[in-house]
């Protein structure tokens, strides 16, 4: 084999993003990409991203092993998980001509045919492969995944995975599942008010702004991860960010100065922030994880964990630091569970 040669590729098919991760021989990430996948317009969009996303992996990508693991099934284009689980797998497989393996949580790698068979276990499993390799790589710690959309808070201890949940419900009972993200989430979901101006000022329950805005008026936001229109479809720039902020507390973007409005963001930052640490405290609560053991930051959002450590007095790795391989760190913390999900299946094979 040559040393570049693409051996195995791993998938996580999520709601809103398609995201992949190219290994070689040496199983050292070659390639990692993410591109949009918004689930609820339709299984087209599932096809045309996996056309795009084959297109821009390295030569011999499609012919390599694949491995996949995801989050659609939750998508409202489906009756329930069950029947998204099973048009998700066959969706991949009209797609992918190669050997294909999906993750099924403990029970491993299951071929297609037998995915109809075990859906609760693959519905939603890809935090259970990153934390599987994470708890391989570094024994101790809690991996804190900031994605665009949700935040998995998952503990390790002696190598092993510690969850207190596997179903979505489970998860987000003990704190391990946040339905807050840096890129999608409707901003009325982060508080029922806001600090600004020496006030505590009610939010309109609107969907005016999201945290992309947010984030693109602290100066944290990747542009690259923000891959969706923005909630009234208008420009991403400061400006517009700064409309769409003002709208949630029933102003006007012109009438106060741009300071203003990043003000306003980093209140909304704070109020993000201060849910996830009130969950990640009770996660590492629950497991006893040692206090001299590391937060694991991943996601789009891994911006925000150096200071969630410190609000925690906790260490923090990178992702990216855990795995041998020469891409840009951020497409590895970006798309850690197709990472972790080729690495897995790679040595499953081997």
């Amino acid at each position: 084999m040559l040393p570049n040669e693409v051996t195995q590729v791993g998938w996580d098919v999520g709601g809103a993003h398609l995201k992949a991760a190219a290994l070689d021989a040496a199983g050292r990430p070659i390639a990692a990409l993410q591109v949009p996948s918004p689930l609820w317009q339709g299984l087209d969009r599932l096809e045309a991203a996996l056309d795009q996303a084959l297109a821009q992996l390295p030569d011999g990508a499609a012919a390599a092993r694949h491995a996949a693991t995801m989050t659609g099934e939750l998508a409202d284009l489906f009756a329930d998980r069950g029947e998204g689980v099973r048009r998700i797998v066959a969706t991949l497989r009209q797609r992918i001509a190669a050997p294909l393996r999906v993750f099924a949580g403990a029970r491993g790698f299951v071929d297609p045919d037998q995915a109809a068979a075990f859906t609760a276990d693959v519905a939603s499993a890809n935090w259970l492969a990153t934390a599987q390799l994470v708890a391989e790589k570094l024994g101790e710690g809690l991996l804190v995944d900031i994605g665009s959309t949700t935040t998995d808070l998952v503990a390790v201890r002696a190598g092993r995975i510690d969850a207190g949940g596997r179903t979505d419900y489970e998860r987000l009972s003990s704190g391990e599942l946040v339905y807050t993200g840096v890129v999608r989430t409707s901003l009325m979901a982060l508080s029922d008010a806001i600090e600004f101006e020496g006030l505590r000022v009610p939010l309109m329950a609107e969907h005016f702004a999201t945290t992309a805005d947010v984030y693109r008026l602290t100066g944290e936001l990747d542009e690259r991860g923000d891959q969706h229109p923005a909630a009234d479809g208008g420009e991403k720039t400061l400006f517009g960010s700064a409309r769409r902020l003002a709208r949630m507390i029933g102003r006007d973007g012109r009438e106060l100065p741009m300071e203003s409005w990043q003000l306003l963001a980093a209140s909304f930052r704070a109020a993000q922030l201060e849910r996830i640490r009130r969950a990640a405290q009770q996660v590492l609560l629950r497991a006893a994880v040692a206090p001299s053991a590391p937060l694991v930051a991943a996601g789009s959002g891994s911006f925000l964990v150096p200071e969630l450590a410190r609000s925690l007095h906790r260490p923090v790795i990178e992702f990216a630091r855990l795995v041998d391989s020469r891409i840009e760190p951020v497409a590895l913390s970006w798309c850690a569970p197709a990472v972790a999900v080729a690495l897995l299946a790679q040595r499953a094979r081997a």
